[in-house]
């Protein structure tokens, strides 16, 4: 190994080893005040030595600290308390209940809580947005240039003089500076093209032969909703580039997506190249899509593999995107068969509006012989709920649970006699592995075990089951709720005398 190289390798080592130990502002008990009383911005992040996820966030948050102070524009500052050493009286005052807990401070006094993303990327993004005013004075023809060569979307508002619009455009910034970039242009000479007006940039990396580069805002001079929407509606284009922080602005009631190796900073002539043939598509049918309120995306298939899993799209070698429709608002899935080309896109777009697609559902297979049951619990799977649970004449108790779920397998050998205690009533106990299937939309799933009661009749519209979980417990809710009275029990869950039976 040369010298040269030698040399270069041991700055690198020490510039990281910098980066992580001196980027992030340690603050205590002791000095809170005297380190952030002089920053415009700070984030700071209470956290636990051995909380898992606060070890997750910590190299996220030097980098995004390292990117921050690498940034003359960008007046933040990232700290970091240890609330169990010598942060504790901090993180009481600031009510600190759970770790990593996220703030942003003004001058050393507390501004909000940190709602943003947790990643490097968005960290910075979100944190530069929150410094200095909602909208960053742009002055000189200089300042435009350098605010329009940011990949990311900027909106402009040009105002020489003082106007209703200019209020409402102000308002809006402020409400949406969390996503947003927004400038103010007040120099006349600056304004002459686009004087009182709102004109919202995409970046130049997304610019295309479909669609214009920007977007001029011709609403109501006072309609803040109108503006607000306009951006929304505006910000992705024909085909946005959809990442984990911009999710908000794809909110259409059917979103296209073409997952691939999406990457802007280091391949983005071969990004284009796909994107411009979903660019295409969704251009040459804009009439025919007209009213099924659409938004086309492109998005990293790594960043998203969580979503191509509910497609049932596992890893995927080679550089042709996989295309997905999420339809009627998550209602409803579908996934184009067959290599990515433009004729094969173009038809899988025309089934779907003609109504020729069977929709996507995830599923295990319909478990069969000794494993349809689980001993006296039914084994429901995507494929098969609506036989077992929605189209009977039974009641049902479903759990949604998940394998890894300590909770979940707490519950089942209570949940096993409870089904053993119900044979040959007229209710069945049901299990159902929400992490292998397509939990259905009527049932609000956030956590495991969830359960939910579908009486007959409203199968449509369950009850979620909000009482204990011991065996007696169920069984007083059941014989309480059941359709019919049971067989066994009477309405309190007492056991019923022979005679009586």
């Amino acid at each position: 190994m040369s010298k040269l190289t030698s040399c270069f390798l041991i700055s690198l080592c020490a510039f990281v080893v910098i980066a992580k130990e001196d980027d992030v502002l340690v603050v205590t008990d002791a000095d809170f005040k005297e380190k952030l009383q002089d920053k415009e911005v700070a984030l700071v992040m209470f956290y636990a030595p051995w909380c898992g996820h606060c070890k997750r966030l910590k190299p996220e948050y030097e980098k995004a600290a390292a990117d921050l102070l690498a940034d003359e524009d960008a007046p933040v500052t990232l700290a970091k308390a240890d609330c169990t050493d010598n942060a504790e009286k901090k993180c009481q005052e600031f009510g600190v209940s759970g770790y990593p807990t996220l703030k942003i401070f003004r001058n050393g006094v507390l501004s909000q809580d940190y709602q943003g993303p947790r990643e490097a990327n968005g960290i910075v993004k979100y944190m530069k947005a929150m410094a200095g005013p909602s909208a960053k004075p742009i002055r000189t023809s200089g300042d435009l240039d350098k605010f329009l060569s940011v990949n990311d979307v900027g909106v402009v508002g040009f105002f020489p003089e003082d106007s209703s619009l200019k209020k409402t455009f102000q308002t809006a910034a402020d409400s949406l500076r969390e996503n947003v970039r927004f400038g103010l242009v007040e120099d006349a000479s600056l304004a002459s093209d686009f004087k009182n007006k709102i004109v919202l940039y995409r970046p130049k990396i997304l610019s295309n032969k479909f669609e214009e580069p920007h977007s001029v805002y011709e609403g109501g001079e006072n309609d803040l909703g109108a503006v607000k929407d306009w951006i929304s509606d505006n910000f992705a284009g024909l085909v946005g580039y959809r990442t984990s922080d911009n999710g908000r602005f794809f909110k259409a009631d059917n979103l296209v997506v073409a997952y691939y190796d999406v990457d802007y900073a280091k391949n983005p002539k071969g990004t284009n190249y796909w994107r411009n043939r979903i660019l295409k598509v969704a251009s040459g049918l804009r009439e025919t899509l007209a009213s099924k309120n659409v938004q086309f995306a492109v998005s990293g298939k790594d960043d998203f593999q969580h979503e191509l899993d509910s497609f049932g799209i596992t890893y995927f070698k080679g550089d042709k995107p996989k295309v997905a429709i999420m339809a009627e608002n998550g209602k409803n899935k579908y996934v184009m068969a067959g290599e990515f080309t433009v004729e094969n896109f173009e038809k899988f777009l025309k089934d779907w509006v003609n109504g020729e697609l069977e929709p996507y559902v995830k599923s295990e297979p319909i478990p069969e012989g000794d494993s349809a049951n689980d001993g006296d619990v039914l084994v429901a799977v995507a494929k098969n709920f609506d036989a077992l649970v929605t189209n009977t004449d039974r009641d049902t108790l479903i759990e949604f649970y998940a394998p890894w779920c300590g909770h979940c397998k707490k519950l089942a050998p209570t949940y096993a006699e409870l089904a053993s205690d119900l044979k040959g009533e007229e209710v069945d106990i049901v299990k159902f592995d929400a992490t292998a299937n397509d939990v259905p939309k009527q049932y609000d799933v956030t956590g495991f075990p969830t359960l939910y009661w579908a009486p007959v009749g409203s199968k449509m519209s369950p009850e979620k089951y909000q009482g204990g979980r011991e065996k007696d417990d169920f069984i007083k809710y059941i014989a309480k709720k059941a359709t019919k009275e049971l067989k066994n029990f009477d309405r309190e869950g007492k056991k019923k005398a022979k005679e009586e039976l």
